[in-house]
């Protein structure tokens, strides 16, 4: 559909990533919905682009790796298997979460260390204590290269890195908004219910994924000659 405007495909590609990864309910968004309603929009604001800096920047180290490598079909298949695996994980890691998770102990270890003292240093240091956010972008990345969606070069790879800064800066804009008109913190139950529709989403990509996983098999099946006799 876009292969004749291969960056506004690449664009794309990290825009729709970059809001639904934000989605989730974690620190972050736990960060900017307590802190938003006590101390308002902008304070909000600069705690989300602290995070969505810090997730340009794993995604950047995850296009930076090996993944443009996987050329063939059958490492394709290999990497798109391992990608439809961690969406479902995710997925339903979501849709039954019992409980929000408010931080983690690398987090806090380095906050103890660099105490940051600004809206955009705390979402950037929490985002930098999550190693989970850096696995997630280094195998999106590979998942966009092998389904060809961001083309193996730093001009495609540099639209998809703005456009998962774009999406994730919308979603913490949008929220940011919402928690500082009503001044108010949301429930532990609203939280919940967001993240698991999140998770929702994650498995209809995960779908997605499984079903060019399956063409893509059955293309390389063909290819493959069995010996006879």
């Amino acid at each position: 559909m876009f292969a004749d405007f291969p960056f506004f495909e690449a664009f794309l590609t990290g825009l729709i990533s970059g809001f639904l990864v934000s989605i989730p309910v974690g620190p972050i968004n736990v960060t900017i919905i307590h802190e938003g309603a006590e101390r308002g929009f902008r304070w909000a604001f600069f705690i989300g682009a602290g995070s969505v800096l810090m997730e340009a920047i794993y995604c950047a180290i995850g296009f930076a790796g090996f993944s443009e490598l996987f050329t063939t079909n059958v490492a394709k298949a290999i990497l798109q298997l391992a990608s439809f695996a961690l969406m479902s994980y995710l997925g339903f890691k979501y849709m039954f979460a019992k409980e929000v998770k408010t931080t983690s102990r690398s987090a806090e270890r380095i906050e103890v260390r660099l105490h940051p003292h600004t809206a955009f240093m705390t979402g950037f240091v929490r985002t930098l204590g999550n190693p989970g956010v850096l696995l997630l972008w280094v195998a999106l990345s590979a998942t966009f290269l092998s389904h060809e969606w961001v083309d193996p070069n730093w001009t495609s790879k540099s639209f998809c890195i703005t456009g998962v800064a774009t999406g994730g800066l919308a979603w913490f804009t949008l929220l940011s908004y919402v928690v500082s008109i009503g001044h108010r913190h949301l429930s532990d139950k609203a939280m919940l219910n967001m993240s698991r529709g999140a998770g929702a989403m994650l498995l209809i990509a995960a779908i997605a994924l499984g079903y060019k996983l399956a063409l893509l098999l059955a293309t390389t099946l063909k290819g493959v000659h069995l010996p006879t006799g």
